[in-house]
C-alpha cells in the first residue's frame, strides 16, 4: 500500500518550458539520472508549448514505445510549422515520450526495460519509466481537453493504418472519442480492444474523462511516406476538431472496423517461421486459412495452420518473418 508521504512526494522530472504564459516554448523535461557516465546527468525529453489566449488545452504524443515513428515524425515537423496566430487554446507536443528506448530504437526502456504504456500512474520515487508515467499521470494529463498518442506496430508487428478509441462505460465519453476519431480521419477506424488495457496510457486518460485516440499506423520499425502523411494530416484534423487550430478538416474516407471479442485475436501456439496467406487489409471468413508456422529447425514437417476465427479484415499481422510461441499471428477486425 501507497503511503501518505509517498502519495505527496514530488516528481523530479523539472520543465523547462512555460505552460501558462502564451507564446511557442521549446525546452525539455528535465529527468535527473546519475548514472556511470553523468553523475549529475540529466535525461532530456523535448517539449514543445504553444499556448494563444483561452481555449482547449491537447496533449500530443508519440514514441510512447521507441521503435515506433510516425508520432514523433509528425510532431517534430509539428512543433516548428505551427504559427502562433493559427492556435486558440494550448498544444502541448512530446514527441518521443519514453526517450531513452526513442534514442536506443527499442520498444522499452534500456535503462530499466519498462514499457511506458504498461506503466501508468507511475511513481515519482520509482524507476525512470515510473518517473516519466507519474509526470504525465499527474501534471501533463489533468491540464488536457483532447490526448492524441500515435502508435504504429513497431519493429515486430505491421497494422492497416487506423485511428482507434475504445468503448466506454461514459457513453457521452465514447461518443466524443468517436468523434474526435473519425476527424483524425485514418483509412480505417477501430473500436478498439486490448490484449490488456492494465497500466496503459490509454487508461489513465480516459479515467480522468479525456477525449483520448490513440492510432496503429504501420509498422516493421520504419515509416512510409504514406504513413507519416496520415499521421500528419491526422494531427491537424484533430486540433481543428477541438477548435485549437484555425482551418478546414482534410478527411478521407475511412472504414469503420470493431472488435467484438477475444477472438479477433490469433496467437502462435509454436516457434517457427511464418507464412502468410492473406496480406494486411484482405478480406477473410470464418475458418479461411491466416498462416502457417513452419519449424525451422528440421525439414520434412508439415506446418501448423492458424485460422480465422471470424469473419472480418486482416487489420494487424506479425512481423517480421519469424514468429515465438505466444507472439500474435494476426488480428481480424469486424466490418460496422
Amino acid at each position: 500500500m501507497t503511503s501518505v508521504s509517498g502519495m505527496l512526494r514530488r516528481n523530479p522530472i523539472v520543465p523547462t518550458v512555460e505552460f501558462e504564459k502564451d507564446g511557442i516554448f521549446h525546452g525539455h523535461l528535465k529527468l535527473p539520472y546519475s548514472r556511470d557516465d553523468s553523475a549529475w546527468g540529466s535525461i532530456m525529453i523535448p517539449i514543445t508549448v504553444i499556448k494563444n489566449g483561452e481555449g482547449p488545452t491537447a496533449l500530443l504524443t508519440g514514441g510512447n514505445h521507441g521503435d515506433e515513428y510516425e508520432g514523433p515524425v509528425a510532431l517534430f515537423n509539428l512543433s516548428h510549422s505551427l504559427d502562433l496566430d493559427e492556435v486558440s487554446g494550448r498544444i502541448i507536443i512530446v514527441p518521443a515520450m519514453n526517450y531513452p528506448a526513442f534514442r536506443s530504437n527499442r520498444r522499452t526502456s534500456p535503462i530499466d526495460n519498462g514499457n511506458l504504456n504498461r506503466t501508468f500512474p507511475g511513481r515519482p520515487d520509482g524507476t525512470v519509466t515510473e518517473k516519466i508515467a507519474d509526470f504525465f499521470q499527474r501534471t501533463l494529463l489533468p491540464m488536457a481537453d483532447y490526448v492524441l498518442d500515435i502508435h504504429s506496430g513497431g519493429k515486430t508487428l505491421d497494422f492497416i493504418p487506423f485511428a482507434a478509441t475504445h468503448l466506454l462505460e461514459d457513453k457521452d465519453q465514447q461518443a466524443r472519442c468517436k468523434a474526435a476519431m473519425e476527424a483524425f480521419s485514418a483509412p480505417y477506424s477501430m473500436l478498439l480492444l486490448e490484449i490488456d488495457a492494465v497500466g496503459m496510457y490509454d487508461t489513465a486518460a480516459e479515467e480522468m474523462g479525456k477525449v483520448f485516440v490513440s492510432t496503429e499506423l504501420g509498422g516493421g520499425g520504419s515509416t512510409t511516406a504514406k504513413s507519416v502523411g496520415i499521421a500528419k494530416r491526422g494531427v491537424r484534423n484533430l486540433l481543428i476538431h477541438a477548435g485549437i487550430v484555425e482551418g478546414v478538416e482534410e478527411r478521407c474516407e475511412s472504414v469503420l472496423l470493431d472488435m467484438p471479442g477475444e477472438d479477433c485475436y490469433i496467437t502462435s501456439g509454436s516457434a517457427g517461421l511464418i507464412e502468410y496467406s492473406v496480406d494486411l487489409g484482405g478480406e477473410v471468413v470464418k475458418g479461411d486459412l491466416i498462416a502457417r508456422v513452419h519449424d525451422y529447425e528440421r525439414t520434412g514437417r508439415a506446418p501448423i495452420e492458424y485460422r480465422a476465427f471470424r469473419d472480418g479484415v486482416l487489420a494487424g499481422r506479425h512481423y517480421p518473418g519469424t514468429i515465438q510461441m505466444g507472439d500474435v499471428v494476426a488480428v481480424v477486425a469486424a466490418r460496422v
